[in-house]
C-alpha cells in the first residue's frame, strides 16, 4: 500500500482528497491534518506521499516542506494549490518538493499521480507547469549554465532526461525506451551525478532551464 498524508487547512480539501484516495485499492490514506500537525503526523505514520497545501494560515507550507526535508527518510512531497501560476511554486520545487498539484486536479487522475510519486517520479508534466517554470526561473531563456550541463550528458543519458522531466517513474521511462528499469536506475543516478543535483525535480528544472523541454508542433516535449 502507498501510504498518503493530506495536508490541508480546509477539511473540505482533505476529506475530497482521503475519499478518492481510498477508493484505489493500493493508496491509504493515513493521516489528513491541517498544517500546524503536518511534521507530527509524517513522523508519526511514515508515508511515501505527502500532499502539502502551499497557502495555509496558520503555517506556511514552504515552512513544513522544509521541516519535511529535514527527517531522516523524508517522503515524496508534492505541492497543492489553488492557482496554476502561483509564486510560490518555484520556490517549493527548488527546495525539494516533488512537484505540485493544482486542487481542482481531475479525481480519476490523482491516483495516478500519487503512485508516480511514491515511485520516485515527479508531477510535473502538465500545461501549468510550464506556465509557472517558464515564467518564475527562467522566463524562456536557455540558462549557458544549463546548457553545458546538460552537454555532459550522453544521448541515451539526455532521453532518460526529458522523460525523468515529464514526471515519468523508472519503469515508465524503461518502457517508453525499451529498457530495463534497473538500467534506467544507473543512467538516472549518472543524469545526477553530471548534473551535480540531488534530486529528479532539480534534474527537470536543469533540463528546462537548457530548453530540452521546448514543445513541438504536437505539444510534446523534446
Amino acid at each position: 500500500m502507498i501510504r498518503v498524508v493530506v495536508v490541508d487547512d480546509e477539511a473540505l480539501v482533505r476529506g475530497g482528497f482521503t475519499h478518492i484516495l481510498n477508493a484505489a485499492d493500493d493508496i491509504e490514506v493515513v493521516a489528513a491534518v491541517p498544517g500546524g500537525e503536518a511534521v507530527r503526523a509524517v513522523r508519526e505514520s511514515h508515508p511515501d506521499v505527502v500532499l502539502l497545501d502551499i497557502r495555509m494560515p496558520d503555517v506556511d507550507g514552504l515552512t513544513v516542506l522544509a521541516g519535511l526535508r529535514r527527517l531522516p527518510e523524508p517522503p515524496a512531497v508534492a505541492m497543492l494549490t489553488t492557482f496554476d501560476t502561483d509564486e510560490y511554486v518555484a520556490t517549493a520545487l527548488r527546495s525539494g518538493a516533488a512537484g505540485f498539484l493544482l486542487k481542482d486536479t481531475d479525481p480519476e487522475q490523482l491516483p495516478t499521480l500519487v503512485r508516480a510519486l511514491a515511485e520516485g517520479g515527479t508531477v510535473l508534466s502538465s500545461t501549468v507547469t510550464r506556465t509557472v517554470v517558464d515564467g518564475y526561473l527562467n522566463n524562456g531563456v536557455r540558462e549557458p549554465s544549463a546548457v553545458r550541463l546538460t552537454a555532459r550528458l550522453t544521448e541515451r543519458e539526455r532521453a532518460v532526461l526529458v522523460l525523468l522531466a515529464e514526471g515519468l517513474a523508472n519503469t515508465d521511462i524503461g518502457a517508453r525506451l525499451h529498457l530495463s528499469t534497473g538500467t534506467v536506475k544507473g543512467h538516472v543516478s549518472a543524469v545526477l551525478a553530471k548534473l551535480r543535483v540531488g534530486s529528479r525535480v532539480e534534474a527537470a528544472l536543469i533540463a528546462e532551464r537548457a530548453g530540452l523541454l521546448t514543445p513541438s508542433r504536437d505539444g510534446r516535449t523534446g
